[in-house]
C-alpha cells in the first residue's frame, strides 16, 4: 500500500479501471471482478460520471452505479477508495460551478455514498475561468461531499496554471494528475507533465497502462482478438509495438509473470508515477494485472531505452 502525495488516502499500487463496468463486462462480471480485486487487497478504484455514455443505449453513469451496488451489498465504502470524475459527460458538461455542483450530486447519488474520495476535472474547459472551476471544487471539499481533487488530460502548462492560482487565491488545489501513459505512448507525459508532477510533488494515475490492451499480451502477430475494444488498440500493431512485446515477453518469462504485469511494473519503477490504472472484464484478466513484480534496474533500463 502507498499514500498518495498531497494527500492522505492510503491505496493500493493498481487502480482498477471502472471504465468496462456495464459496457464489455455487465453488472454481475462487474462484481466478480469488483470482490476478487477486494479480496486480494485492492481498495482503489477509478471511474467517472460519462462510462459508459459511449455505448449503444447508455446515458452514461452506469459504472457509477454498479460500483455504487457493489459497495452497498458488500458494505465496505469505508475500506474503499473511490475516484471519480466530471466534465464530459454530454448532460452535464464542462467544469462551471453549477455543472460541478449537480455533477458531483449525480455521481455521490449512483455511488450511493455520502463522499468521493479523489475528484478529477476530466479535461479542460477552456469557457470556464480556471478561478471559477478551483472555487467550486473548494465548495464541495468544505461541504464534506469530496476529500481531494485531480486533473486528469490537462496539459502541463494549464496545470501548473491551475496551481498558481490555487495558491494565490488559497483555494483548493490538484493533488494529482492522470493522463496518459504508457510503454509505447510516452512523448506527451515526459515531455511536460512530469516535471510538472515532480516539481510540485504531486502523484501521478495514468491510464491505458496497457496501451489500451495491446500489453494485455493477447494481441500477437496475424492474431486477430474479437473484442468491442481491439480496435482501441490498432494504433499499436506496428513493428515498433511487436517488438516491444517480444522485449517484455523475456522478461515476463525470467520473472514467471503475465506481460501486462510487466508493463505496470515499469509504470510504477517512474519516479513520478503513484499508481496506475488498469481495467479487468474479467476475473482471469485481473489476475495478470494484480500480479506483482519488482523489475531490475538493467531491465527497466531496456525497456526504457528500447520505447524511448
Amino acid at each position: 500500500m502507498l499514500t498518495l502525495p498531497k494527500t492522505n488516502l492510503v491505496v493500493f499500487p493498481l487502480c482498477l479501471g471502472g471504465n468496462v463496468f456495464g459496457w464489455t463486462a455487465d453488472a454481475d462480471e462487474s462484481q466478480h471482478v469488483l470482490d476478487a480485486y477486494a479480496a486480494q487487497g485492492g481498495n482503489f478504484i477509478d471511474t467517472a460520471d460519462m462510462y459508459s455514455e459511449w455505448a449503444p443505449g447508455h446515458v452514461g453513469g452506469e459504472s457509477e452505479t454498479i460500483i455504487g451496488n457493489w459497495m452497498k451489498s458488500r458494505r465496505n465504502r469505508a475500506q474503499m477508495v473511490i475516484a471519480s470524475k466530471v466534465c464530459k459527460l454530454s448532460t452535464r458538461a464542462g467544469l462551471s460551478s453549477k455543472n460541478i455542483a449537480a455533477a458531483c450530486d449525480d455521481s455521490l447519488r449512483r455511488l450511493q455514498t455520502d463522499y468521493i474520495d479523489l475528484y478529477y476535472a476530466h479535461a479542460e474547459d477552456p469557457g470556464t475561468p480556471i478561478e471559477e472551476t478551483l472555487q467550486a471544487f473548494t465548495a464541495l471539499v468544505a461541504a464534506g461531499k469530496v476529500r481531494f481533487i485531480a486533473s486528469s488530460n490537462f496539459s502541463a502548462s494549464s496545470m501548473q496554471a491551475a496551481l498558481d492560482e490555487s495558491f494565490k487565491l488559497k483555494l483548493i488545489a490538484f493533488a494529482g494528475v492522470q493522463n496518459n501513459y504508457n510503454l509505447l505512448f510516452r512523448g506527451e507525459y515526459e515531455n511536460g507533465m512530469r516535471d510538472t508532477v515532480a516539481r510540485n510533488g504531486l502523484s501521478s494515475m495514468p491510464y491505458f497502462g496497457l496501451a489500451r490492451g495491446f500489453l494485455s499480451g493477447k494481441y500477437r502477430r496475424g492474431v486477430v482478438v474479437e473484442s468491442e475494444r481491439a480496435s482501441g488498440a490498432a494504433e499499436y500493431q506496428n513493428e515498433r509495438g511487436w517488438k516491444t512485446l517480444e522485449v517484455i515477453d523475456k522478461i515476463a518469462e525470467r520473472h514467471k509473470v503475465s506481460v501486462a504485469a510487466v508493463a505496470l511494473a515499469w509504470l510504477r519503477a517512474q519516479p513520478t508515477v503513484s499508481a496506475p490504472i488498469a481495467s479487468a472484464r474479467t476475473v482471469q484478466q485481473l489476475a495478470e494485472i494484480m500480479q506483482q513484480v519488482t523489475l531490475a534496474p538493467s531491465e527497466i533500463g531496456t525497456l526504457s531505452e528500447f520505447t524511448g
